[in-house]
């Protein structure tokens, strides 16, 4: 619980909040992550650039959220007088739209829709004189957002949405001159697969003038639209993210782009992310598969566009079907069943609804990919150190139990171990309390090992007890327990010849065992600090808070030994110096057993061993 609840604070320290302690774990078996797109790894600062209206492509300068731009044909700045359907497109998508803009540069509102506000200031339209009387609001099912707006007399339905699902409901088109034409359909499609190869974000919007008593707004009558034009804009990935990506790869890590924007969009913006995109699957598709299709689908699907947050879910439990550690991010109400279905669930802090937030696992502070990596490698790390604290504090207690167990099964022949044990129980019990506080707990302040993000992720099913952890527990046990038992029997033995007992010798001997075994516990931890590589291969002084750890247990057992009232209390005494040289030496069987069992395990390749361990 500490070694997690540690790496929550780091994870916390990196603008990632764990909500469920045991997902500072859990993060280190991740092998899929499933993320959104915008905001996550893009900007989410998005402009718009390009505009196609009657027949034509017209180019939009400006960077960011700055108001100040021009419009270009071929090139060319243009008179936007001169270009009604242009202007007309303009004007849809700035008042179909939600967001506000102020002066002070701290936009209001979802950053597409804030772009669009932005374009159209660009063309000088106000937000005043057009009046909001009815609204059917964006839902990432319908993919599309209506208005009904009164201004100068007239009353007027607007829709964005996608491109798609707007000419579905159109029946003509504006041409340049600001006439209605036919639909069609072909050329606008073509003209969406041009900005998605550029990975625009594209939106379609569309107009219908209606009675002037009108009030109310329906779906139902969002049938027979002119269709005004397209939008492009673009949210470029975030550079953070295209380095998180590659380490993700580095790491036998699966990125999956998870995203409601067109095909082409997705794709192109996954090619720049780095991740596998030559397969696209739409949420259309993924409807008509049955779950055996989707769960071989995810094996080479890497970019999911246009899906549903249904689609999320079901994505998530193929990955978890093919025994995958999954991740998946989301923000909305609707992302709550997919957060829960994965492994772990990212929820977005900035952008994100409370109702996703309090089904994950996860909080995104910054709604940064880059920060989901790192805190995978925090859970690495985590899993490490919560493993070397386990096998550090497994062989230490099997040590004690084989040091009461063998001196009740030599007690028979021996006398020395049928009048006292090698410890009193007050002294393991002293030293397991030392061992707690001052040994193990340091061993979680162990640094990050280098390569974390080099090897592959673990196998979710993995245990932290395996045939490594059973062989140490025998070896350490017998490398910790065997020299105690050696040091008692050495010096003790003296204290029942001729048939008298020696009180103080015995003392003394169990004394000198319970140093012994504090040096045989020093030996271990020094090389605990990795499960597989050498402690000749490490810094010494790295983790100052073992060395720390080590010298005040020294010192706390000098208290017990020497200060009258301790070593009253702990059935302790001093002595003879002689004896310190054997009782010194039991620091290195230890040491020498596991290093021993290091070389070996990297010799025949051990299957518990891992490249970051």
């Amino acid at each position: 619980t500490s070694i997690l609840a540690l790496a929550g604070v780091v994870m916390a320290q990196s603008k990632a909040v764990i909500r469920k302690l045991p997902a500072a774990e859990t993060l280190g078996a991740t092998s899929v992550i499933c993320s959104d797109k915008t905001g996550t790894l893009t900007e989410n600062h998005m402009t718009v650039t390009r505009a196609f209206s009657g027949g034509a492509d017209y180019e939009i300068s400006g960077v960011g959220y700055d108001l100040q731009g021009e419009f270009r044909l071929a090139g060319r700045a243009i008179e936007l007088g001169e270009h009604p359907a242009l202007m007309q497109l303009l004007r849809a998508g700035f008042y179909c739209n939600n967001a506000n803009l102020h002066a002070s540069g701290q936009h209001i509102g979802d950053p597409t829709e804030v772009a669009l506000r932005v374009a159209g200031a660009k063309a000088e339209l106000l937000a005043d004189g057009v009046h909001r009387l009815a609204e059917v609001p964006f839902d990432s099912s319908s993919k599309f957002m209506a208005t009904l707006s009164a201004s100068a007399g007239r009353r007027e339905i607007l829709v964005k949405g996608a491109p798609e699902v707007v000419l579905d409901m159109c029946s003509r088109q504006m041409q340049a001159s600001g006439d209605d034409a036919p639909l069609n359909r072909s050329e606008v499609m073509a003209a969406a697969a041009r900005f998605g190869g550029n990975a625009l974000r594209t939106l379609a919007f569309a107009s219908l003038e209606v009675p002037t008593d009108q009030t109310g707004l329906a779906s139902d009558q969002l049938q027979g639209l002119r269709f005004l034009g397209l939008q492009g804009m673009i949210d470029p990935p975030k550079p953070s993210a295209i380095k998180a990506v590659a380490q993700c790869k580095q790491a036998g890590i699966r990125t999956v782009m998870i995203t409601g924007d067109h095909p082409d969009t997705a794709r192109a913006v996954a090619a720049q992310l780095g991740i596998a995109s030559d397969q696209v699957r739409t949420g259309a598709e993924l409807a008509q598969l049955a779950f055996d299709e989707l769960f071989e689908a995810v094996r080479t699907v890497s970019v999911f566009a246009r899906v549903a947050p249904e689609h999320k879910k079901s994505i998530a439990e193929a990955f978890h079907r093919h025994g995958l550690g999954v991740a998946m991010t989301g923000d909305g109400v609707n992302d709550a069943p997919a957060l829960k279905a994965a492994d772990i669930g990212i929820a977005m802090g900035l952008s994100g609804t409370e109702v996703a937030k309090e089904a994950s696992d996860m909080v995104l502070l910054d709604d940064n990919f880059a920060t989901i990596v790192a805190a995978v490698e925090e859970g690495r790390h985590a899993w490490n150190n919560l493993r070397k604290a386990i096998l550090y504090t497994l062989p230490t207690n099997a040590a004690q139990a084989l040091l009461i167990i063998g001196a009740v099964l030599t007690a028979s022949f021996l006398p020395l171990f049928a009048i006292r044990f090698v410890l009193e129980p007050v002294q393991i019990l002293w030293i397991n309390l030392l061992d707690s506080v001052l040994l193990t707990m340091p061993l979680m302040m162990e640094a990050k090992e280098r390569g974390l993000l080099d090897a592959p992720p673990r196998d979710p099913a993995v245990k932290i007890i395996d045939s490594l952890f059973l062989r140490r527990v025998v070896l350490l046990g017998l490398a910790i327990a065997l020299p105690g038992f050696f040091v008692y029997h050495h010096f003790g033995a003296a204290a029942i010849q001729g048939g008298q007992i020696d009180e103080l010798l015995l003392t003394q001997a169990q004394t000198a065992a319970f140093w012994a075994i504090l040096f045989a516990h020093l030996g271990y931890v020094i090389s605990a600090r990795s499960i597989h590589r050498s402690v000749f291969a490490m810094n010494p002084l790295r983790n100052a808070w073992l060395w720390g750890g080590m010298i005040l247990s020294v010192a706390l057992h000098a208290l017990a030994t020497w200060l009258p009232q301790a070593a009253e209390l702990l059935r302790t005494a001093p002595f003879p110096a002689e004896w310190w040289p054997l009782v010194l030496a039991c620091f290195f069987p230890s040491l020498l057993v596991i290093e021993a069992d290091k070389f070996f395990s990297k010799a025949v390749g051990s299957p518990g061993q891992v490249a970051h361990a």
